[in-house]
C-alpha cells in the first residue's frame, strides 16, 4: 500500500484553471499506476484520469478530454492533475488513486487519498 496525500483544490471562476497534486509516500511510485477520480455531491465517484507507471500513457473521460492533462514525477513520487477550461460541472470532491493496473475502473486502484475539495464557480 502507498499513502496519497492530495492538495491544490480551492475555488476558481469557470474558465479558469487550477492544478491538484498528490504526493506518494515509500519508494515504490513509479510502480504504481496513477489515477484522478471526482464525486459531485449527490453522485456516485467517477472517472477522470489515469497514467501509467512511465507516464507513456494516459486516458481521460469524456467530459474533461482536451480541458485536463494528467502527468507524474516520479523523481518527487507526485502526480498532477492541470484544471484548464473549468466549467461548473467540475465542482467535485476530487481523489488521488495508486494501482498496479493501468485502468479507469475504482477496482483497478488499492490505495486512495482523502480528497480535496474543487469548486467552480459561474
Amino acid at each position: 500500500q502507498v499513502q496519497l496525500l492530495e492538495s491544490g483544490g480551492g475555488l476558481v471562476q469557470a474558465g479558469g484553471s487550477l492544478r491538484l497534486s498528490c504526493v506518494a509516500s515509500g519508494r515504490t511510485f513509479s510502480s504504481y499506476a496513477m489515477g484522478w477520480f471526482r464525486q459531485a455531491p449527490g453522485k456516485e465517484r467517477e472517472f477522470v484520469a489515469a497514467i501509467s507507471r512511465s507516464g507513456g500513457l494516459a486516458n481521460y473521460a469524456d467530459s474533461v478530454k482536451g480541458r485536463f492533462t494528467i502527468s507524474r514525477d516520479n523523481a518527487k513520487n507526485t502526480v498532477y492533475l492541470q484544471m484548464n477550461s473549468a466549467k461548473p460541472e467540475d465542482t467535485a470532491v476530487y481523489y488521488c488513486a495508486a494501482g498496479r493496473v493501468f485502468g479507469m475502473r475504482e477496482a483497478d486502484f488499492t490505495s486512495w487519498g482523502q480528497g480535496t475539495q474543487v469548486t467552480v464557480s459561474s
